[in-house]
């Protein structure tokens, strides 16, 4: 089986590790892809496509997960030949694994099998929730693997996500 992970990883937490070492042992080949590689600098998408390239790879050397492909790719917003526009950037695969209703859609009609994984502890396991806890300054470190809290101190992360998401001095847009 040849799978390929989509997400955005923004940032790489412990429910995506989790997925990844669920279907890691099942597979041939292993990709991931870090979708809207073009995004960066909003509340939604803080981190540059490099950063999260940077989070999943030490991430992953950290663990010692070995063998997979990390590959960024830019949204083009043309839903029609979006498949045929990631089947240009990765290698061959056979299984899509995402959570992503539109990416399922549009997998699922061009007749590749996909997976909507198990959402670990969704509650505490998901961006916009270490986003949350991160303007919040509540506790965050906990719910990533130890390569992203570096990458993320590295880069100032924390205070990116605090000055693109304040609406004015003091208020805290959540």
């Amino acid at each position: 089986m040849k799978v390929l992970f989509i997400g955005r990883f923004q940032p790489f937490h412990n429910g995506h590790l989790e997925v990844l070492n669920e279907f890691l042992p099942k597979a041939d080949s292993f990709t991931m892809l870090i979708g809207s590689a073009q995004e960066s600098h909003t509340q939604r998408n803080p981190f540059t496509a490099g950063e999260r390239f940077e989070m999943i790879k030490l991430s992953l050397e950290k663990e010692n997960i070995e063998g997979i492909d990390i590959i960024p790719i830019m949204d083009i917003n043309r839903y029609s030949i979006w498949v045929k526009h990631v089947e240009s950037f990765t290698p061959p695969f056979d299984l899509v694994i995402s959570n992503n209703p539109l990416t399922h859609r549009l997998f699922s009609e061009i007749g590749y099998e996909v997976i909507s994984p198990e959402m670990y502890d969704r509650s505490k396991f998901s961006g916009e929730e270490i986003r949350r806890r991160i303007l919040s300054n509540e506790s965050w470190q906990d719910l990533v693997p130890k390569g992203v809290v570096m990458v993320i101190e590295r880069i100032e992360g924390t205070e990116r996500i605090r000055s693109i998401s304040a609406k004015k001095e003091g208020e805290i847009n959540v």
